[in-house]
């Protein structure tokens, strides 16, 4: 797969710590970077990364500043070096807000990749390491770090461009645990949240159970169709695409003369057509799991009432056939308490 560099250009943040507050300066590049081989593999690899980050989706408010730049650079309005300046000081302004923020290299370039046009901003973090040259002579070098980026977002501009109502043109990456990282990035875009993958893969786990109990399964039957959804879904995270509702629908057995798609569309689940699947929600499908004062616990849906016996009355759970692992330690445990 290869990927089509149109136009690209790199500004630099300089983080200067003050007293009370944290200022980025923006050193600007005043010529786009040529296209060459590296430039298109650099961004293959950043492209490539940021598909396997998980990501937020948002939509631009009316009075998007950055929003209205877009629309005049994408009109020919306003080029793309101006833009660039526009949105890298914009950054700078937003990210200095706050305390995560950090020098760095920031990213502006439209591509295309498998027939899609998209618009790229990134702030990658430089490395020092050790360059031998020709001489076998050792000296210090930066680099660019291609895979451990967490400040960025991408903005399809094909399904912009087809639909400005969709939900889903922008995305960024949400971040770590504890880091503002979707705050801020609402800010400097001038956003609000689009598509809600969780929300999503949620609203789907309860159309399928419901679809089991309203086509009167029972409990095996109903987990060989769960089984069944999760397989497929597993299936399209595998080959890092989403679920097609419609396909799905298509693999599942058809009850109460309705099919699976048609079933979700009466009762108004407001699902997706294409839904962007969320390996955590996903598990609901074929485990149990649950966690709670100083317990945690997880098993295959397959196995209530078989190795694992559930009494409601009494409030527990016995567990037939411990994993070994687990009998060992236990067994460890008695040896030492003797």
């Amino acid at each position: 797969m290869s990927i089509t560099v149109k136009q690209i250009v790199l500004h630099q943040l300089v983080k200067h710590q003050q007293e009370d507050a944290i200022q980025l300066d923006v050193q600007l590049r005043n010529e786009r970077l040529p296209i060459s081989p590296e430039v298109e593999q650099m961004m293959l690899h950043l492209h490539q990364g940021y598909q396997n980050k998980a990501k937020a989706y948002g939509v631009f408010e009316e009075a998007s500043e950055f929003a209205q730049n877009l629309n005049r650079f994408l009109e020919n309005d306003l080029d793309f070096l101006p833009f660039s300046h526009q949105s890298a000081q914009k950054l700078a302004q937003e990210l200095g807000k706050y305390n995560f923020a950090d020098s760095g290299t920031f990213v502006l370039c439209q591509y295309n990749f498998l027939a899609t046009d998209y618009l790229f901003i990134a702030l990658l973090d430089s490395h020092a390491s050790m360059l031998v040259d020709e001489n076998l002579e050792i000296h210090r070098t930066q680099y660019l770090d291609l895979t451990q980026f967490d400040i960025a977002a991408r903005i399809n501009l094909t399904d912009l461009h087809i639909d400005a109502s969709s939900n889903r043109y922008l995305t960024f990456i949400k971040g770590k645990v504890g880091r503002k990282i979707a705050d801020f990035f609402m800010d400097f875009l001038q956003a609000e949240e689009g598509l809600n993958p969780q929300l999503q893969n949620q609203c789907l786990l309860q159309a399928v159970n419901d679809y089991c109990e309203q086509g009167e399964l029972n409990n095996e039957q109903s987990q060989a169709v769960k089984k069944q959804v999760f397989e497929y879904c597993k299936g399209q995270m595998s080959a890092g695409e989403e679920i097609e509702l419609r396909e799905l629908s298509d693999s599942l057995p058809t009850l109460n003369e309705q099919s699976f798609v048609d079933f979700t569309q009466t009762q108004d689940y407001g699902l997706e057509e294409h839904i962007p699947p969320v390996r955590s929600a996903l598990k609901g499908l074929t485990k149990f799991s649950g966690s709670g004062k100083g317990v945690t616990i997880s098993f295959d849906a397959e196995l209530i009432n078989q190795r694992v016996i559930w009494d409601e009355v009494g409030d527990t759970l016995t567990i037939k056939g411990l994993p070994p692992n687990l009998r060992d330690q236990l067994q460890r445990w008695l040896k030492g308490a003797n």
